[in-house]
């Protein structure tokens, strides 16, 4: 496959997201809302929503109103819940796109119910539980009134409850079992009220993995969508694939004396005459500016020398003498029997895999693959 076109670019490998999915389903037996914040976690969201639908899906999760309405831009048809704020000036554009949002807090809910009404429109709520995450969530201990309120409220529809966990991704499962039971106590009041609504959800990623019994009537996977880690506690099982290849091309080959500094504020100098590369990605694409980077040149590990720039670096090729201008790189990938995991460059770059690949640059080109064909797309913000 030609990417000749491409300085640096991502590959997404379409089938691998839906293969995923499917061992989700396998693994669970319960319904997926596909969490695609975040431009699909770097992924590309409106490519990606649109595969995660064609696998059945019937669902997706967003941080934002405008990350759902672009959703809906893109094409996708199923239900999406904005699992965050809202900002009621765009409560009436979202019902009317038939997007669902989360409830938390009663002033909002005023605002949103004054707007429906006088709009003569209905407003699908999931009501949020805070059971000891400390962030966005109504108390559970008064969570029963808090629905009973909601309810009584013009305009606004409970679709939905829900809660986020703290720690399931930690071998500790204390605070998770606590959050769990306070969950359940509060969803046993409201059953015993008789306002269950249809959708009740709890699991992230690594609670669907390490807690069967909080997968309620739906799952929440975002980072294993794509085949990357919850953790390094708690890993996917077999079977899983990481659908992301990051890759640029050496743009510069040649010889440099001894004592010659490379990049700026000279931080490396050659001991030697050495062979040096220059590769155009930077900082500005989300590679960052920290000691001990490499990358695969054929099938070789190199060392990333000097400082990152903004859209390029130097690398050390004397163990690569066949290295030349035009060749593929790998940043994150396979090359060969060579691989570089994302999680592995987190480490380095003393972070976690989501920060990571959230980080990658709008101006990154996206090229999508099924089965393995030519590529069906290329988009820089899809």
């Amino acid at each position: 496959m030609n990417n000749n076109v491409y300085s640096t670019w991502l590959d997404i490998n379409l089938t691998i997201i839906q293969n995923n999915i499917r061992r989700m389903t396998a693994l669970t037996g319960k319904p997926i809302m596909a969490i695609l914040k975040a431009n699909g976690y770097g992924h590309g969201m409106g490519r990606v929503g649109l595969a995660v639908e064609a696998t059945g899906v019937n669902w997706c999760g967003v941080a934002r109103v405008e990350e759902a309405l672009a959703l809906r831009r893109y094409g996708f048809k199923g239900h999406i819940l904005v699992l965050g704020y809202t900002p009621t000036l765009r409560v009436l554009e979202a019902a009317s796109q038939g997007i669902s949002l989360a409830a938390y807090d009663p002033e909002l809910i005023s605002a949103y119910s004054q707007l429906a009404q006088s709009a003569g429109i209905e407003v699908n709520l999931h009501l949020k539980y805070e059971t000891g995450m400390g962030r966005l969530g109504f108390p559970w201990q008064e969570g029963l009134d808090f629905a009973k309120w909601v309810k009584q409220q013009p305009g606004m529809k409970i679709e939905g409850l829900f809660t986020h966990f703290a720690r399931a991704d930690e071998p500790d499962q204390d605070t998770t079992n606590v959050q769990l039971e306070r969950f359940c106590v509060l969803l046993k009041q409201i059953e015993q009220a008789d306002l269950r609504p249809p959708w009740v959800h709890a699991s992230n990623s690594a609670a669907m993995l390490n807690y069967p019994q909080a997968r309620f009537d739906l799952i929440r996977p975002g980072i294993a969508l794509f085949g990357l880690h919850p953790s390094k506690q708690t890993k996917l099982p077999a079977g899983f694939e990481p659908a992301l290849s990051w890759k640029t091309r050496l743009v510069s080959v040649k010889e440099l004396s001894a004592g010659h500094g490379i990049s700026y504020g000279h931080r490396y100098m050659t001991r030697k005459v050495e062979r040096i590369g220059v590769i155009a990605a930077g900082y500005a694409d989300g590679y960052r500016r920290m000691d001990g980077n490499v990358v695969v040149v054929h099938g070789k590990r190199v060392p990333v020398i000097g400082n990152v720039c903004m859209d390029q670096c130097m690398v050390q090729l004397d163990s690569v003498p066949e290295a030349k201008v035009g060749d593929e790189v790998i940043l994150i990938g396979s090359q060969g029997d060579e691989r570089i995991a994302v999680e592995e460059v987190a480490d380095i770059w003393q972070t976690v895999n989501y920060e990571l690949v959230c980080g990658l640059a709008d101006r990154l080109p996206r090229v999508y693959y099924s089965d393995s064909a030519e590529p069906l797309h290329n988009h820089n913000h899809s």
